[in-house]
């Protein structure tokens, strides 16, 4: 998927799209700290590496422990969905074809309901 999409910056571009999503968004925002940055950018290195790209998250961050990093946070079907519907509008303005937008939806989707941690 990495080499498919052009590379690295593809997904700070999808990290960015989404992003701009979560800063309005009065469900998300309050999880995420005043200054957005760092974790675009965190998301946007988890992604490119998830997806074949170079291993510059580990190297950095260490093993990604998805589950743990976002334990703090009350994650139910309220907050899964808010995330969920950004990530797929990023998703779905990247201009993909059909078969690799249905792949990124489809782990964006496991990933989302994954993280739950609430009911």
């Amino acid at each position: 998927m990495y080499d498919r999409v052009g590379g690295e910056q593809f997904f700070f571009d999808l990290v960015g799209r989404f992003y701009l999503g979560v800063g309005g968004d009065p469900v998300l925002r309050p999880l995420y700290p005043e200054d957005l940055n760092e974790s675009k950018a965190h998301l946007a290195l988890f992604l490119s590496q998830y997806w074949g790209g170079p291993t510059t998250y580990n190297e950095e961050r260490g093993h990604p422990r998805l589950r743990m990093r976002h334990a703090p946070f009350v994650i139910g079907p309220l907050e899964r969905d808010a995330w969920l519907r950004h990530m797929a509008d990023a998703v779905r303005g990247a201009g993909l074809d059909a078969g690799d937008e249905e792949e990124l939806l489809s782990y964006f989707e496991m990933a989302a309901d994954s993280l739950m941690n609430s009911r």
